[in-house]
C-alpha cells in the first residue's frame, strides 16, 4: 500500500509538489518556488500566476529561450526568473534542488530535491531513457505517458533511418510536409541534416523562431527559410523539392494533396504506417515507452513511486505494473474524482 505524505504529490491542478517549498509544471499557491521542467504547454500551466505569486521561477537557460519565443520576450519579465545549469545546486532553506538533463526536448530537466535528513525526491518530467541519467530516489514522481504494457516499440529498426528514407522518397515527387510538435520538429531537422538531406527546409513563423533558439545550443539545422518569404513561397507554390515543417495544429490546413508525414509517439506496431495516398505516420517519440519507464524505476530504486495522472497517459495502469513487478508502493496522482 502507498501511504500519502507531505513530501511529494500531484495536485488536481497539475502541480508536482516536491518537499516543503517546490512545485513543478503548474501553479501552487502553497509553494514559494516554481520549476518549469520544459517548454511544452502541459508543463507551463499557470505560469503567469507563478510569475506573480512565487518568490522565484526556475528553469534552464534553453527552456527560458524557448518560452521567450513561444510566449513573447516580455512574458517572463513579469516575475523573478532564475536559470540553472544542469548539475548546479540551488539552496532554499533546508532543501537543496538540482536540475539534471532529461532526454526530451531542448532544455528539458529532471528535478532532484534533497532535504536536511538526506531524503531524495525525484521528478523525471518527460523523458526518453536513452540519454537520460537515472537518479536514485527515495520518492520518485514519474511521467506515465506510455505507462501501459501495450505501449512497447519493438520494431528492430532505427526509426531515424526510416524517416530519412521516407523523406528522400517524398522529395522525388516535390514538397514534403512534416507535422510535429515544438522540440520534436527541430530534432527531425537535425536527423535529416546529419543524414545528408540537403533539400531546402521551410518553416512556419513559430517553428522558424523556435528553430533559431535551438541553434543557439548547437543543434545543427542548416539553412532555414521562412514560409511567408519569397523563395519559400515559390518553392511551396510550385511543389518544388523541399521539406516544409509545420506544427501539428496545422495538419489539415496546409500541404493538402501533397506528400505528408505526421510524426507521433502513439505508434507501437510499425515504424511507418501509411494513412492515405501520400500520407504517413512515423513512430518517432520523445517519451520512453513502457519498458523505458519501467527501466527508470528499476534503476532509480525508490521506496515510493507516484505516477503523474494529471497529464495524458496510463498512470493508474503504470502504478499497478510497478507494484506487480517490483513490489514498490506506487499510486497514480491526482486520484480520479468520482
Amino acid at each position: 500500500m502507498f501511504t500519502l505524505n507531505a513530501e511529494a504529490s500531484v495536485t488536481y491542478r497539475g502541480a508536482v509538489q516536491l518537499g516543503e517549498s517546490i512545485a513543478c509544471d503548474a501553479f501552487d499557491e502553497t509553494k514559494p518556488l516554481r520549476i518549469v521542467s520544459h517548454a511544452h504547454a502541459d508543463h507551463l500551466i499557470g505560469l503567469r500566476q507563478s510569475l506573480r505569486g512565487c518568490e522565484k521561477v526556475l528553469m534552464t537557460n534553453a527552456t527560458k529561450d524557448l518560452i521567450d519565443v513561444l510566449r513573447g520576450p516580455l512574458f517572463l519579465m513579469s516575475g523573478f526568473v532564475e536559470t540553472l545549469d544542469y548539475g548546479k545546486a540551488f539552496q532554499y532553506g533546508e532543501e537543496r534542488l538540482t536540475l539534471f538533463k532529461a532526454d526530451h526536448i531542448l532544455g528539458a530537466a529532471q528535478v532532484l530535491v534533497e532535504n536536511a535528513e538526506g531524503k531524495r525526491i525525484v521528478y523525471t518530467g518527460d523523458f526518453r531513457i536513452d540519454d537520460t541519467p537515472v537518479l536514485e530516489s527515495d520518492t520518485l514522481i514519474i511521467e506515465a505517458t506510455y505507462g501501459s504494457p501495450n505501449c512497447k516499440r519493438s520494431f528492430g529498426v532505427d526509426v531515424r533511418n526510416s524517416l530519412t528514407s521516407l523523406v528522400e522518397e517524398g522529395l522525388k515527387h516535390g514538397t514534403v510536409y512534416v507535422f510535429g510538435y515544438h522540440g520534436k520538429i527541430q530534432e527531425i531537422m537535425q536527423i535529416l541534416r546529419l543524414a545528408g538531406v540537403s533539400a531546402p527546409f521551410v518553416a512556419s513563423e513559430k517553428v522558424f523562431h523556435v528553430s533559431k533558439a535551438c541553434e543557439k545550443y548547437n543543434m545543427r539545422l542548416g539553412r532555414l527559410l521562412l514560409s511567408d518569404e519569397g523563395q519559400a513561397r515559390e518553392l511551396l507554390n510550385t511543389n518544388s523539392p523541399c521539406v516544409a515543417f509545420y506544427h501539428m495544429c496545422n495538419k489539415g490546413k496546409v500541404g493538402l494533396n501533397s506528400f505528408q508525414i505526421c510524426v507521433s509517439g502513439w505508434e507501437f506496431d510499425f515504424p511507418i504506417r501509411q494513412t492515405g495516398d501520400k500520407e504517413y505516420v512515423v513512430a518517432l517519440s520523445d517519451h520512453s515507452d513502457f519498458e523505458g519507464l519501467m527501466e527508470y524505476v528499476r534503476r532509480s530504486k525508490p521506496k515510493h513511486v507516484i505516477t503523474d495522472s494529471y497529464r495524458v497517459g496510463h498512470a493508474e495502469t503504470f502504478a499497478h505494473e510497478i507494484y506487480k513487478h517490483f513490489r514498490i508502493s506506487a499510486i497514480a496522482l491526482p486520484k480520479k474524482q468520482q
